[in-house]
């Protein structure tokens, strides 16, 4: 921070102490927010956007499809007409998109603009060798890499709510905070990078089996002639029973397959969580299950709906 006034001699009485004393916050500067740029602007890069730019940090934003990005021009960000034009400049960048290879892609199209030591937020569910070939990309332009995938859908990304798994150096976490406050409730530091994508794995792997399992029970319970939604009021408010299991199932029994998760998103997440746990040492079991029910829902032609179409082909 630099010196405001004439600057006393070092002799003079009260140097240093008297003169802090005439500063007012008035006067102080006010902090600059190092510009972001933001790589994909599907349903979660969109929104996330909107919360990062609401949150008065200076936001350039990048989709391939641009009219797809022009939407957080009215909520002041700038839109680029390409890659390398939104990261020219930025401290931080941030890639929102669908797996590793869109993610690679963006980034190979934003080299012109990169700088060396930028901030590079990779937000995208990539899976584990995804992880780590984009962490070899972030050393081969010399950007400092943070792995943070998020927890949540459509909604808690409009509403800022998402929870980040972050993992990455020490050294970057205070540069990326103002961009985790923007875009989630709660963030996780998990450790080294990649870190995050393992978490991430294994949280959806959880969420997948819940949707799935729900699917399969209305599916059950409508074969022995009840009326499925029998179910859900069975476990409602107790110990078996989760927000996520009551909005789901009446999702399904509604026909309500408007996506806040497409289907084709969560095959592509199962595929990740597969190939991980196996590469791991570790039997994926129901993720099997899973994976498989999902390429089912999408051969029906569901995979532009939300993953909760499951339910049409269990």
């Amino acid at each position: 921070m630099g010196d405001h006034g004439a600057r006393p001699d070092k002799g003079s009485p009260g140097a240093g102490t008297a003169h802090r004393a005439y500063l007012s916050p008035v006067t102080e500067p006010e902090e600059k927010h190092p510009v972001v740029a933001l790589l994909g602007t599907g349903i979660m890069g969109l929104a996330m956007g909107r919360n990062i730019a609401r949150a008065g940090l200076p936001l350039r934003a990048w989709n391939r499809t641009t009219a797809k990005a022009e939407p957080l021009g009215q909520d002041g960000a700038t839109v680029a007409a390409t890659a390398a034009e939104a990261v020219e400049g930025a401290g931080i960048v941030v890639t929102m998109l669908f797996d590793a290879d869109s993610v690679a892609e963006a980034i190979a199209q934003a080299a012109p603009g990169l700088a060396a030591g930028t901030v590079w937020l990779q937000t995208s569910t990539v899976g584990v060798e995804g992880n780590d070939r984009l962490a070899a990309l972030a050393a081969e332009h010399d950007l400092v890499y943070v792995d943070a995938p998020v927890l949540g859908t459509k909604a808690p990304a409009e509403q800022g709510t998402l929870t980040v798994l972050a993992s990455g150096p020490e050294a970057a976490r205070a540069t990326v905070t103002p961009v985790l406050d923007a875009i989630g409730a709660k963030t996780l530091w998990v450790g080294e990078a990649g870190a995050g994508t393992r978490l991430k794995l294994v949280a959806n792997g959880w969420v997948q089996t819940v949707t799935v399992g729900v699917a399969q029970a209305l599916r059950t319970a409508e074969a022995f002639g009840l009326d499925p939604a029998l179910f859900l009021e069975a476990v409602k408010g107790g110990a078996v029973d989760a927000p996520y299991v009551q909005l789901k199932g009446a999702a399904m029994l509604s026909g309500s397959f408007e996506p806040s998760f497409a289907l084709s998103g969560a095959l592509k997440d199962a595929e990740l969580i597969e190939d991980g746990a196996r590469a791991a040492g570790a039997d994926p079991g129901i993720v099997t299950v899973v994976r498989e029910a999902f390429r089912q829902a999408q051969e029906d032609g569901h995979g532009d709906k939300d993953m909760s179409a499951v339910y049409l082909t269990s």
